[in-house]
Order: C-alpha cells, then structure tokens, then sequence
C-alpha cells in the first residue's frame, strides 16, 4: 500500500547571481512534490509520484534521483519531443531570490485526467497535490481535480498546498475560484500567510489549517485549537525549499500518528534541513537523521 501519493511536474533549476554577471552556475532539480516524494522516501514511508518529463537528460534525471531515493514512479511518463521545464533562479543579496519560468509546453504540462489512476489512488493512505499543478493549464488542473475525486470517492483523505505562483495563473479571480475548490476538498491544508485570503471560504473549523507564517514561523489550527511554533534558528545557506520539506515533515508525523504539536516540530526540522543546504532536496533527513 501506498502511504501517499502524489503528483506534479519536476524541473529542472538552475541557480546563479545576476545571469549577466556570472560564469559559474548550479544545476539541479526542484518542484514542491518532488521534494516532498524525497523526504516522505528518505523517513521511511511509501510514496508514488506522477508526473511527465521529457526524453532528454533533465527528464532522465528526474526519473534517476526519484527511484534511487525508493519514490514508486511506475505512473511516471516520458514524453516525446517535448522538454523537461527548467526554472533560472537568481540569487540576490537581501531580497527574495528572481524566478524566470521556462516551463511553456513543457512534458509537465502535458499531464492530464487520461494519465489519473484511479485505483492506484483509491488505495492509497493519502494523496497530496498543490495549486501550482493545477496552474500548469487546463489540462493538468482537470487531473488535479480528477485525482482529488477519486480520492474523495473512495475516502482517502486529501493534502493540499495552495503553492500561489501569480504569474502561473491569467487572473486572480480563477486563480482563487480553483485553489478554494481544491482547499474546500481537502483534510489537510497548507497556505501560507499571504494566501490567506485567497482560500478564505475553506478555512472552516472542521478542517486542519496549518500556516507557513516564513520567518514568523508556522501554526496550525486543529480539533479546534491553535499551535504555534517558531522558525528554525539554523544559518541559512538558501530557503527556497523550505516550505516544501516542512509540508513534508508535517505529513510524515501525521502519517506517524503524532500530535499537532510534533507534527509542527517535525515540520520544522526538515524546514532546517533544507535552509541548511544549498539543494531543496538533497539535505533532507532520513529517519536515523531524525
């Protein structure tokens, strides 16, 4: 049986400083579900990833990384004449790092409701999905949406992380129509505390909300009762990632059977990991780590 499964589209990234200036860059791969299949695997639990990527070497390393962390990825798919997206992530001193897409027609844009199996899912012990799958297009948001109904239909509870990428969506107004949808269907929802207001109808009493609050740290309402922990005192190497790997630490104390306030704890210590480390992924703990 599946502990969780999930899907999304893995990239590659490449970061640097300023493009203009620099003659040295780092190569690697990154996406809020493929960090998430990486450290749910290297604690120990049973993760299927779906997903698509291009017949090139970014797609063969998606699929290289994700079987030698043990991630299911018998659903995987690789596309034909289409690329593996890639992300341009430049590093700049005391600001948020620049992000250039260039995920336009790539293989993970490809994904849609045919590639969706149902029973797979239906059996599974939780499925996970993001706001910024179902950015991607029509296509990948209907199997998003196709993924959560069948989930819903055989009762399997429902993870979901708003992930708001403005410049992924044509509007604000269908970007809060479909995120709300998806957070209304879920159990378990992440949003940070700038996306609040865009999912503002799902934040109801019966569902668990946990609030990634950045620096502030995160909190989570639960059983009709707040948690707050602090943000890891860690030196920072990069933060991008840290979001990810908390959803990732959260869920696995979860899936552990532990109390808000652990699963906040867990979730913050995969958070220092990734912060720790240049790579969203590869700093991530296993279970001896922890």
């Amino acid at each position: 049986m599946t502990d969780v499964y999930t899907m999304g589209e893995a990239l590659g990234v490449v970061s640097s400083g300023q493009v203009r200036h620099q003659t040295e860059a780092r190569l690697d791969l990154c996406g809020p579900e493929f960090t998430l299949a990486v450290a749910l695997a290297r604690l120990g639990h049973r993760c299927a990833y779906l997903g698509k990527v291009g017949s090139d070497e970014l797609g063969a390393r998606v699929l290289t990384v994700l079987r030698g962390e043990g991630v299911d990825v018998a659903d995987m798919r690789v596309s034909d004449g289409v690329p593996t997206g890639l992300l341009l992530r430049e590093c700049r001193v005391g600001r948020e790092p620049r992000v250039t897409h260039y995920r336009t027609g790539a293989a993970g844009s490809k994904l849609s409701p045919g590639n969706v199996p149902i029973d797979r899912i239906g059996a599974a012990g939780m499925l996970h999905v993001t706001g910024l799958t179902a950015a991607l297009g029509r296509d990948p948001r209907d199997a998003v949406l196709a993924a959560v109904s069948a989930a819903k239909s055989a009762e399997v509870p429902i993870s979901f992380t708003v992930e708001y990428r403005p410049e992924l969506w044509p509007s604000v107004r269908e970007a809060e129509e479909v995120l709300t949808e998806l957070a209304r269907q879920s159990h378990l929802l992440f949003v940070r505390q700038d996306e609040l207001d865009l999912v503002k109808p799902a934040l109801t009493a019966e569902r668990e909300v946990v609030v990634l609050r950045g620096a502030k740290g995160a909190s989570v309402r639960a059983d009709r009762m707040r948690y707050d922990v602090p943000a890891p005192q860690t030196p920072v190497v990069d933060t991008c990632g840290a979001d990810d790997a908390f959803v990732a630490g959260y869920i696995s104390a979860a899936l552990d059977g532990l109390t808000p306030p652990e699963r906040l704890r867990r979730g913050t210590e995969l958070s220092a990991a990734a912060i720790s480390c240049a790579s969203d992924w590869e700093g991530l703990p296993t279970r001896a780590d922890l």
